[in-house]
């Protein structure tokens, strides 16, 4: 689990083929303080695992499943991308609850100044519309953002000086591909109330929450 609160930014240093995936070999800008083997860590947004771990270097595998629905495959040595390592409980919880899996891939339509900030307006696929609301949270390649405005099929943010400057976005230029991934809490609300009463759930018990029983409750 993450944050969207980038560490920092690091730089893929090898990448090969390997059984159908890809296995990358990273180094962060930050030091890998009380590093553990096999611990999770955020690149671009995708929750890998990490091994070999020598100071600020370290290895990840890239599995076809992850390569499928994000841009990892397109990155090139040399590159740089975005790096989180997972939360711990005694962490603050800067931006949002992250799982670090990617939902779909956007694109950049525009990018404009609006003086000392920096609007962005995304692309993406239109069936993830009712997961992105107006002041609601998204995660843009591991960043944490806050959607200023939302019609079908596109999203807007506006990136602070500091996070151009501490992440690749600072990078992006229309036509640019990044990772997307919605807001967790919505994706469980819709599945906790897409099955009707009575209904039995995949763990075999029997559905007890609706509208109507939100509504009996007084939660609206």
């Amino acid at each position: 689990m993450f944050t969207g609160i980038v560490a920092g930014v690091g730089t893929l240093l090898r990448k090969r083929a390997t059984g159908g995936g890809l296995t990358f070999e990273l180094e962060s800008a930050f030091e890998l303080t009380d590093p553990q083997e096999g611990e999770s860590i955020a690149i671009n947004g995708v929750c890998l695992t990490a091994y070999h771990i020598n100071g600020r270097r370290f290895s990840v595998d890239v599995s076809p499943e992850s390569l499928s629905r994000t841009t990892l495959g397109e990155l090139v040595v040399g590159g740089r991308v975005n790096m989180e390592r997972a939360l711990r409980l005694a962490d603050r919880l800067g931006g949002h609850i992250v799982s670090g899996h990617v939902d779909c891939v956007a694109q950049v339509r525009e990018r404009k100044a609006l003086g000392d900030y920096t609007l962005f307006e995304f692309s993406f696929p239109p069936e993830f519309d009712r997961y992105v609301i107006e002041k609601g949270s998204v995660t843009i390649s591991g960043v944490s953002l806050t959607v200023n405005s939302c019609v079908s099929g596109r999203f807007s943010v506006s990136i602070i000086p500091h996070t151009l400057q501490v992440t690749t976005l600072g990078e992006l230029t229309s036509g640019h591909r990044v990772n997307i991934e919605v807001d967790i809490i919505g994706k469980y609300v819709e599945k906790l109330l897409s099955v009707e009463p009575g209904q039995s759930t995949a763990a075999g018990g029997k559905r007890g929450i609706n509208p109507a029983f939100l509504a009996e409750n007084g939660f609206f």
